[in-house]
Parts: structure tokens; sequence; C-alpha cells
């Protein structure tokens, strides 16, 4: 393993990028058995549910990693002009402002929420590795903890609710910062490894799938606009079928 000398990763943006083409083929999937094409139960049936949930795991877990790599392991190099950000500058905005944006767009019936820290650096940042342990507290607080007085908006998109919203996309607090705090996890003990990489992703570093970077890059614009082009070309094609 070899810690990587260019402060530009392009597996972020490509990992990023494979999580919006999921995106992309879930929501064409969704869109055909709204049109009547396909008779699929996706939000109570397998893999369907666990294909979402995936998906979405592998954005928070991405924002909460480009969180941590974005910024130097020490507050000496966070005046030396950012010798630790090995992550691309505004990939953890794109991944986070995307999750904002959805909340917006769907705050009226999807309460959706995603939490940014201010601008700068997130508190959980330096606690390192110990956002595994605060990861697990709030994956268990939300397994163990339940009351009805969350049921409601807005104190629904906490997460403590008895019955789940009439939402299709449902993600609230808890249990989903667990995935963004594990995230920060897993970007310290890559930061504490010199951003290094084993031989497999360093080649996939160096030649990644360009589609993939170009969608991971323009998260944000790919996200706001593939849907109302999908709904579009599925409502022509059913005016004049």
């Amino acid at each position: 393993m070899r810690a990587l000398p260019s402060p530009r990763l392009p597996l972020v943006d490509a990992l990023r990028g494979f999580a919006v083409a999921q995106m992309i083929v879930y929501h064409f999937i969704y869109d055909l058995n709204y049109f009547g094409h396909l008779e699929l139960a996706m939000t109570r049936d397998q893999p369907w549910v666990g294909w979402r949930t995936a998906i979405v795991t592998q954005f928070l877990l991405l924002v909460g990693a480009a969180w941590c790599c974005a910024w130097p392991a020490s507050p000496a190099g966070a005046t030396s002009g950012g010798a630790g950000r090995r992550c691309r500058g505004g990939s953890a905005g794109v991944a986070g402002q995307l999750a904002d944006v959805r909340a917006a767009l769907h705050l009226h019936r999807h309460p959706a929420l995603h939490r940014r820290g201010a601008a700068g650096r997130p508190p959980a940042v330096p606690l390192r590795e110990w956002n595994f342990v605060l990861a697990a507290a709030v994956f268990a607080a939300w397994w163990f903890y339940r009351d009805p007085a969350f049921n409601a908006a807005p104190a629904n998109i906490v997460g403590f609710v008895t019955a789940k919203p009439r939402t299709e996309d449902y993600v609230p607090l808890f249990p989903w910062l667990a995935a963004v705090l594990a995230g920060i996890g897993l970007g310290s003990l890559w930061q504490r490894r010199g951003f290094a990489l084993t031989p497999f992703w360093q080649r996939l570093n160096d030649r990644p799938p360009r589609l993939l970077v170009l969608a991971g890059t323009w998260a944000l614009t790919v996200y706001l606009v593939h849907q109302p082009v999908m709904i579009t070309a599925l409502w022509l094609l059913r005016r004049l079928a």
C-alpha cells in the first residue's frame, strides 16, 4: 500500500457516482411502476426496500468520510493551506446539499432530514474513531426507543415514531445520523493511514470510470434533473402510445 501524492481522489467521486447511478436506476423502475408499466410494491417488498436503504447509506457514509478527510488531522494543518484535504473540497458539500435540497423539496409530505454542520468543521470530526461509538449509540437509541409523541410532524423528523408517516421517502435523523458518524469514523481511519489505497483501489483511483466521476462530481445537479426528465419522457410515451 502507498500513500496518494495527489490532493484529489477521483475514487471518492466515482463511489458517489456509483450511488447516483443506483439512484437513477431505482427511480426509473419506480417511475415505470407509477405509470403502470410494472406492478411492484417498492415501498414494502424486498429487494426494493433493502436496495433503497443501501443507496441512502452509501450517500451518508460518503458525507461523513468526505467531511473527515476534507480537514487536516491537526489544528496546525488547518492553517497550512489544508494539507490533509485529500477529498475534493466540494465533495462533502455536494452530497450534503443533495440531501438538504431533497428534504426541502419533499418537506410537505416527505420529512427527510439530513443535518450538516455550520460553516467549518462539524464538531464530530475531532472525535475521530469515537464516532463509531456514537454511531452505535444513535442506532441503539432508535432501535430501543419509541414514543407516540414523535408521530406527528414536525417531531417525526427525529425518527422515534411508533407508526411510520404516510410517505414513500422517510429518512429521519435517527437512525440515519449513525451512517454519517460511521462515515466520519471510516474517514478518520483512512486519514491515519495517509489516505493509502490497496492496489485494486489505487488502480480504480488512477483510472476511474469517467461517467461515474462526472455523476459524482455533479451529484446535486443530477439529482435535481433526472426525475423531471424521466417522468416527462414516460408521460410523453404514454400520451403518444
